[in-house]
């Protein structure tokens, strides 16, 4: 069974930097998708970033020039830099990875607070 472990959320103030990482295990399957999520509270869920297979990448416009993601596929691990921050950057974060044997998996969720 597939399981994606989220890490690297936290409280910054403005202008901060945070990393989060997204680590599938569980496979040997190189997944096809990977990127987060977020949610603030009484808002839609946003798709923040994503990568595919062949490194190709897409942003929310909110977050384009700010954050980067990458990933390292022979680990099944996406990473998120994320750059001046803003507090509407404040919500949880859930990554997935999107398997073809699988279907998408989820992780658990972090916690993402930016301060004034």
């Amino acid at each position: 069974q597939v399981q994606l472990v989220e890490s690297g959320g936290g409280l910054v103030q403005a202008g901060g930097s945070l990393r989060l990482s997204c680590a599938a295990s569980g496979t040997i399957l190189s997944a096809n998708d990977m990127g987060w999520y977020r949610q603030a509270p009484g808002t839609q869920r946003e798709l923040v970033a994503h990568i595919i297979s062949s490194g190709s990448t897409n942003y929310a416009g909110s977050v384009k020039g700010r954050f980067t993601i990458s990933r390292d596929s022979a680990k099944n691990t996406a990473y998120l830099s994320m750059n001046s921050l803003k507090p509407e950057d404040t919500a949880v974060y859930y990554c997935y990875a999107d398997f073809p044997a699988y279907g998408t998996n989820w992780g658990q969720g972090t916690q993402v607070t930016v301060s004034s």
